[in-house]
């Protein structure tokens, strides 16, 4: 007893961390040994194998002996979010496979996303590095000699000036905004950490993009969280209270919090969601149509599978934008800056 006291008393200050990819691997195989029989404890020693994964099979089994639920273990050994809050689903509905199916296929599509938008993102972040040592190149040399070759050659120098004092401004300009986008990020990391949630949904419903994004996934994990406790014969009331206890979607255990208040005030549930500016508004005709439990469950899982499609296909459209716009725009730089070079010294020929 003493020797596992002191397991677990190092597991809760340890905490190792598998790459995504491997949390995949570690997840398929879980759930595969899951399905030829094996019961969880036993499918967990199994994976223990593989050095790679021991630790982490350490820490999620020394976690379940002590008497945790599966997702605080999975939290705990360093899971991605997606998982550990679909695995939540266990502790209310106990279908073990089905939920580690579920979080499979999210975490999958998740790390293809990932996956894609990282190769889009590489050639543009390549040619952006090389722009800014061409731009640097031409400021600090080319700049200095054209101004020193046209006021020893030239008589009006005037248009030459101007055409340099744009080049200046665009090349300023560009490393504006680099530093801007730099310090935008560090400050989005740390205020990650610093704010409320009440105060991040503000935040993010004051920014288009970003707001139309989490709109979709707030309400497809808060469908399919209802759904799927409504499966199980729970009131509202005790679906509020569970989507309020669970801490890996902040904005959804937030909402849940408002909503729970408002039905204990006697308000309805739909005019509430009405009022989130974070959820679709079609769930407001979604509560407001549907009178008993069975026909509400079967149309906010529906409309989770939607939202889900549909985010995807945003996801991978945007994706695709991001290479030819950026190339657009880059090129549009690159011609400008050539032409301004170059129209100085065709100025230049004419007056010969």
């Amino acid at each position: 007893m003493d020797i596992f006291q002191k397991r677990t008393l190092f597991f809760e200050s340890f905490s190792p961390r598998l790459h995504e990819r491997q949390q995949l691997v570690f997840l398929k195989r879980l759930h595969q040994l899951l399905l030829d029989g094996y019961p969880l404890l036993s499918a967990l020693q199994s994976l223990h194998w593989d050095q790679k994964m021991s630790e982490v099979v350490d820490v999620i089994v020394c976690k379940l002996k002590a008497g945790h639920f599966l997702d605080e273990a999975f939290d705990k050994a360093g899971f991605h979010e997606i998982i550990v809050s679909t695995l939540y689903f266990i502790r209310i509905n106990g279908e073990l496979i089905n939920n580690f199916e579920h979080s499979i296929q999210i975490f999958e599509q998740h790390i293809l996303n990932k996956q894609k938008l990282s190769q889009v993102i590489r050639y543009p972040f390549i040619l952006t590095a090389i722009f800014f040592v061409l731009i640097y190149f031409i400021k600090t040399s080319i700049l200095p000699s054209f101004i020193q070759f046209f006021q020893m050659n030239a008589s009006d120098t005037e248009s030459v000036f101007i055409f340099i004092s744009i080049i200046n401004i665009i090349v300023n300009g560009f490393l504006v905004l680099v530093l801007v986008i730099f310090v935008c990020y560090l400050s989005w990391l740390w205020l990650r950490r610093k704010l409320t949630t009440k105060q991040k949904v503000f935040l993010i419903s004051k920014i288009p993009i970003l707001k139309y994004f989490m709109k979709m996934k707030t309400s497809f994990y808060f469908a399919n969280y209802f759904g799927t406790f409504l499966k199980v014969g729970m009131s509202f009331k005790d679906i509020l209270n569970h989507m309020e206890q669970q801490r890996k979607l902040p904005v959804i255990s937030f909402y849940a919090l408002q909503l729970r208040q408002s039905l204990s005030q006697g308000y309805d549930i739909s005019g509430k969601i009405n009022e989130l500016v974070l959820l679709d508004k079609q769930l407001v005709e979604i509560f407001y149509k549907n009178i008993n439990h069975q026909s509400l469950e079967q149309d906010l899982r529906s409309f989770a599978n939607i939202l889900y499609d549909t985010l995807q296909q945003k996801l991978l459209r945007m994706i695709t934008l991001i290479q030819p716009v950026f190339f657009v725009i880059l090129a549009c730089f690159i011609i400008f800056i050539y032409a301004t070079l170059m129209w100085p010294m065709f100025e230049f020929i004419k007056s010969i």
